[in-house]
């Protein structure tokens, strides 16, 4: 089950991180119509920025697991193993309860989102509430991460060492 949730956040990362095909495009195009020909796009900008939300925040829960996530290194490497096992096991559900509140919060504000068919209000005015829905969808995502994460660390004591010397961690 804790694989089948990493194998699950690998695959929406992978999937995520293709959306960069799409947001450095629209990028290059709205900087070229921009400055190039003096013509500004009312939509490439805005594209790119709706985007980019779903792939930052899908990109998270492969993140946490690859330890990719900015973190108290200079902590962490001077304390020994048990003491970064324990803040380990501290960590992770506290990063479970902050998932959980935010869900709370985030399921009620995507699904008002949709509810109102919720647009940007711009000149181009795309709909932005399935990318609302993105924020609960990755806080799930996160959650269930964490909690994998938490439980390797109580019932295999050295999953620290094998994620300090796995190269996909490190790499």
């Amino acid at each position: 089950m804790l694989a089948a949730i990493t194998r699950l956040n690998r695959l929406v990362f992978r999937l995520a991180s293709l959306l960069m095909f799409v947001i450095v495009p629209a990028m290059l195009f709205a900087v070229v119509s921009r400055y190039v020909f003096d013509a500004p796009s009312d939509w490439a900008m805005e594209l790119a920025t709706l985007l980019f939300g779903p792939y930052f925040l899908l990109a998270g829960p492969h993140l946490l697991h690859s330890r990719g996530h900015v973190n108290l290194d200079l902590v962490q490497r001077a304390v020994g193993p048990r003491t970064r096992r324990l803040l380990e096991i501290v960590n992770y559900p506290i990063i479970i309860a902050f998932c959980a509140i935010l869900l709370v919060y985030a399921v009620p504000f995507a699904l008002q989102s949709w509810e109102y068919a919720e647009t940007s209000y711009s000149s181009w005015n795309p709909p932005i509430w399935p990318i609302k829905f993105f924020v609960p969808i990755s806080l799930l995502l996160l959650g269930l991460q964490a909690l994998a994460e938490w439980l390797r660390i109580l019932f295999d004591p050295h999953t620290m060492d094998e994620v300090a010397s796995d190269p996909e961690v490190i790499g």
